[in-house]
Protein backbone atom coordinates (compact mmCIF):
# COMPACT_ATOMS: atom_id res chain seq x y z
CA UNK A 1 0.00 0.00 0.00
CA UNK A 2 1.06 3.23 -0.72
CA UNK A 3 1.60 5.70 1.87
CA UNK A 4 -0.42 9.12 2.34
CA UNK A 5 0.99 12.18 0.88
CA UNK A 6 0.14 15.70 2.03
CA UNK A 7 0.48 19.14 0.03
CA UNK A 8 0.33 22.91 1.03
CA UNK A 9 -1.71 24.79 -1.52
CA UNK A 10 0.61 27.94 -0.70
CA UNK A 11 4.25 26.36 -1.47
CA UNK A 12 3.48 23.27 -2.88
CA UNK A 13 5.25 21.50 0.09
CA UNK A 14 5.23 17.75 -0.27
CA UNK A 15 5.07 15.75 2.92
CA UNK A 16 5.18 11.73 2.57
CA UNK A 17 3.87 9.64 6.15
CA UNK A 18 5.68 6.80 6.70
CA UNK A 19 3.40 6.11 9.89
CA UNK A 20 -0.03 6.92 11.36
CA UNK A 21 -3.37 8.02 10.42
CA UNK A 22 -5.91 10.69 11.20
CA UNK A 23 -3.11 13.26 11.57
CA UNK A 24 -3.39 17.07 10.64
CA UNK A 25 -0.15 18.94 9.23
CA UNK A 26 0.34 22.66 8.63
CA UNK A 27 2.71 24.95 6.41
CA UNK A 28 3.12 28.65 7.71
CA UNK A 29 0.25 28.24 9.17
CA UNK A 30 -1.44 26.89 6.14
CA UNK A 31 -3.78 23.29 6.57
CA UNK A 32 -2.11 20.61 4.27
CA UNK A 33 -4.21 18.26 2.43
CA UNK A 34 -4.83 15.03 1.94
CA UNK A 35 -3.64 14.00 -2.14
CA UNK A 36 -5.95 12.15 -3.65
CA UNK A 37 -4.19 10.57 -6.80
CA UNK A 38 -5.55 11.63 -10.29
CA UNK A 39 -7.82 13.71 -9.35
CA UNK A 40 -5.80 16.76 -11.25
CA UNK A 41 -7.95 17.92 -14.28
CA UNK A 42 -4.90 17.05 -16.96
CA UNK A 43 -4.27 14.75 -19.42
CA UNK A 44 -4.31 11.20 -17.89
CA UNK A 45 -2.77 10.01 -21.33
CA UNK A 46 0.12 11.89 -20.17
CA UNK A 47 0.31 10.99 -16.52
CA UNK A 48 -1.31 7.79 -15.63
CA UNK A 49 1.81 5.12 -15.10
CA UNK A 50 2.23 2.07 -17.15
CA UNK A 51 3.38 -0.81 -15.74
CA UNK A 52 5.41 -3.52 -17.85
CA UNK A 53 6.68 -7.11 -16.57
CA UNK A 54 10.24 -7.47 -18.04
CA UNK A 55 12.52 -10.07 -17.57
CA UNK A 56 14.78 -8.00 -14.77
CA UNK A 57 11.64 -6.64 -12.67
CA UNK A 58 9.29 -4.29 -13.85
CA UNK A 59 9.49 -1.10 -15.92
CA UNK A 60 7.27 2.40 -15.15
CA UNK A 61 6.71 4.96 -17.67
CA UNK A 62 4.83 7.58 -17.09
CA UNK A 63 1.66 8.07 -19.85
CA UNK A 64 0.96 6.27 -23.03
CA UNK A 65 1.52 9.83 -24.37
CA UNK A 66 5.05 10.82 -23.39
CA UNK A 67 5.00 13.34 -20.86
CA UNK A 68 7.00 15.91 -21.39
CA UNK A 69 10.91 16.59 -19.28
CA UNK A 70 11.59 20.15 -19.87
CA UNK A 71 13.06 22.69 -16.86
CA UNK A 72 9.01 23.86 -16.76
CA UNK A 73 7.28 20.62 -16.98
CA UNK A 74 8.54 17.20 -15.68
CA UNK A 75 7.94 13.92 -13.67
CA UNK A 76 9.86 14.51 -10.64
CA UNK A 77 9.49 11.01 -9.41
CA UNK A 78 8.07 7.55 -10.31
CA UNK A 79 7.19 5.05 -7.39
CA UNK A 80 6.90 1.46 -7.59
CA UNK A 81 5.15 -0.55 -4.55
CA UNK A 82 5.77 -4.09 -4.97
CA UNK A 83 4.29 -6.63 -2.33
CA UNK A 84 4.05 -3.50 0.11
CA UNK A 85 7.74 -2.22 -0.57
CA UNK A 86 7.80 1.21 -1.87
CA UNK A 87 10.81 1.79 -4.30
CA UNK A 88 11.04 5.36 -5.79
CA UNK A 89 13.55 6.79 -8.73
CA UNK A 90 13.77 10.33 -8.70
CA UNK A 91 14.15 11.96 -12.15
CA UNK A 92 15.20 15.33 -13.74
CA UNK A 93 14.14 17.88 -16.95
CA UNK A 94 15.96 15.63 -19.88
CA UNK A 95 15.92 12.46 -18.48
CA UNK A 96 12.92 9.79 -19.70
CA UNK A 97 9.60 9.79 -17.30
CA UNK A 98 10.55 5.82 -16.80
CA UNK A 99 12.11 4.28 -13.96
CA UNK A 100 13.24 0.19 -14.25
CA UNK A 101 13.03 -2.06 -10.50
CA UNK A 102 15.24 -4.85 -10.84
CA UNK A 103 13.12 -7.01 -8.26
CA UNK A 104 10.63 -9.36 -8.09
CA UNK A 105 6.81 -9.35 -6.81
CA UNK A 106 3.45 -10.85 -7.11
CA UNK A 107 1.35 -7.09 -6.32
CA UNK A 108 2.30 -3.97 -8.23
CA UNK A 109 1.00 -0.30 -8.14
CA UNK A 110 2.89 2.62 -9.54
CA UNK A 111 2.82 6.66 -9.08
CA UNK A 112 4.13 9.43 -10.20
CA UNK A 113 4.67 13.04 -9.43
CA UNK A 114 3.91 15.94 -12.01
CA UNK A 115 5.34 18.88 -10.87
CA UNK A 116 2.46 20.51 -12.11
CA UNK A 117 -0.53 18.15 -12.42
CA UNK A 118 0.35 16.56 -9.21
CA UNK A 119 0.33 12.79 -7.91
CA UNK A 120 -0.88 10.06 -10.69
CA UNK A 121 -1.38 6.58 -9.25
CA UNK A 122 -1.37 3.18 -11.82
CA UNK A 123 -2.02 -0.21 -11.09
CA UNK A 124 -0.41 -3.29 -13.03
CA UNK A 125 -2.79 -4.90 -15.92
CA UNK A 126 -2.77 -8.75 -15.20
CA UNK A 127 -4.39 -10.00 -18.58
Amino acid sequence: MATELYTCAECGALIEVLRGEGLEFTCDGHAMTLVTENSVDAAREKHVPIIEKTAQGFKVIVGSVPHPMIDTHWIEWIELVADGISYRKFLDPGDAPEAEFSITATSVSARESCNIHGIWMGEQNND
